[in-house]
């Protein structure tokens, strides 16, 4: 089983102000590679919501690379990958706004429409809730939420419980 769960997060509302990203690739049912970097989003602006949501402020991007220059790192992870989300529409969408944002083309991904979505699959299974947190909780899987790269982790887990029941954390 191949894959990679991906998660990010923003500085604001806006999509496409990717200030961090976790991504962690499984290959043949192992975690393989784990990879985290800070962005600094447009402006280095950041909404206090958002802040008090995942901890990352100004000061901690005003000397870290923008998307531009971490997307080679991303794009060799991702290209013709399965990606899984815990919250596929909301990380699919940053990576498509901000890659909008810097004028990079999403279609050399070459990846599906739709990524694999842990928190649909265990609302179907029943969960309630089916956040992340949740899920976690309920499988033992340590969590720093809102750190995107334990957050990637945690969701890269998740999909390897769902596709092997017996799978151990």
């Amino acid at each position: 089983m191949n894959f990679v769960a991906i998660d990010f997060e923003t500085a604001t509302s806006a999509k496409d102000s990717a200030c961090s990203v976790g991504i962690v690739t499984v290959k043949d049912g192992l975690i393989f590679d784990q990879f985290h970097t800070l962005i600094k989003p447009p402006q280095n602006f950041y909404n206090y919501h958002n802040t008090r949501v995942h901890g990352i402020n100004a000061d901690d991007t005003f000397d870290a690379p923008d998307f531009s220059e971490v997307y080679s790192e991303i794009k060799k992870r991702l290209k013709n990958q399965l990606i899984v989300a815990h919250n596929e529409s909301f990380d699919r969408g940053v990576l498509m706004e901000t890659m909008n944002l810097y004028g990079l083309d999403y279609s050399e991904l070459n990846l599906k429409l739709y990524w694999e979505c842990t928190v649909k699959i265990f609302r179907k299974k029943g969960y309630k809730p089916a956040n992340l947190a949740a899920c976690c909780q309920k499988h033992n899987i340590p969590l720093n939420h809102h750190d995107a790269l334990s957050d990637a982790l945690a969701c890269a887990k998740l999909f390897l419980i769902h596709k092997n029941p017996l799978f151990v954390v």
